[in-house]
């Protein structure tokens, strides 16, 4: 199997509503953004799939030498040989590649967030910082589509927060910050539990309107002459905001199941998006 099949099939198997949006690109564009996909999955698994923090922390900094040997032409990795075939003709900094994997050990090190401000560092890493990458690769000529870019990452993770907080309970970390939930008067135990109140749903909502405020952010900051190139980022914000509709039609019903569109749905809308943005 080549580096780009593995980054493929990688893609692919996640299921994930980004693997929609690459479907469109051109070839190499298409190549870049899996191989960059995939890397975020592999250091994602290592938190996600490994109980033992100690294995998971030494798998990290094999992933940060990963990062260092990709940068000096001499990966072993099929994923980074992947990134080493496209980095000569997209800027992937080492830099952002290393804030990633940064933001995946904060789940090693921490699983609660007191305030917005720690848990913006958290989505900055994990979700802007993959934007900022993708944003490359997909082409921009006006620099204010790197605003845009950070704001949808932001955006794409406070969802995915949203959708995942049963999940992400039964792991033990909730991402929904501390003093939130003091405000809202929702104990961490209620979430850690499963229990639903009219306090959860109003939290939910708050959080939800947090995540639109960043949509319409980031669709304020795209440039016309950037719209077209920026495509991709377009129809995962559409399957996303979708997402986000289909949760509040729940009634914020995240606690026990993880709300999904279904694949058929998500190439409608990708489809869709990509003919009339």
């Amino acid at each position: 199997m080549s580096p780009e099949q593995y980054c493929q099939e990688k893609c692919a198997a996640s299921g994930s509503s980004f693997y929609y949006s690459f479907l469109f690109l051109p070839t190499e564009r298409r190549r870049a953004i899996m191989a960059l996909y995939a890397f975020c999955r592999e250091v994602d698994d290592v938190v996600d799939e490994c109980n033992d923090i100690s294995i998971a922390s030494t798998k990290l900094t094999w992933w940060r030498q990963e990062v260092e040997r990709i940068a000096s032409g001499e990966p072993t990795h099929p994923v980074g040989l992947a990134l080493k075939a496209v980095g000569g003709q997209f800027n992937l900094p080492k830099e952002q590649l290393l804030e990633i994997i940064d933001g995946m050990e904060m789940d090693l090190q921490q699983s609660r967030y007191l305030d917005f401000k720690g848990l913006s560092l958290y989505c900055y890493r994990v979700a802007s910082v993959v934007g900022l990458l993708a944003a490359e690769i997909f082409g921009f000529k006006d620099r204010q589509t790197q605003k845009y870019a950070h704001d949808l990452g932001m955006a794409f993770q406070l969802t995915n927060i949203i959708r995942d907080i049963g999940e992400d309970a039964r792991r033990g970390r909730i991402y929904i910050p501390m003093d939130e939930l003091k405000q809202f008067n929702v104990p961490a135990a209620d979430i850690l539990n499963g229990k639903y109140s009219d306090n959860f749903t109003a939290l939910m909502k708050f959080q939800t309107e947090r995540a639109e405020q960043y949509y319409a952010q980031a669709f304020a900051q795209l440039p016309a002459v950037d719209r077209k190139s920026q495509r991709p980022g377009l129809i995962m914000a559409a399957i996303y905001r979708t997402l986000l509709d289909e949760i509040k039609r729940e009634n914020y019903q995240v606690l026990h199941q993880r709300i999904a569109l279904t694949p058929v749905r998500k190439i409608w809308i990708a489809w869709k998006t990509w003919a009339f943005a």
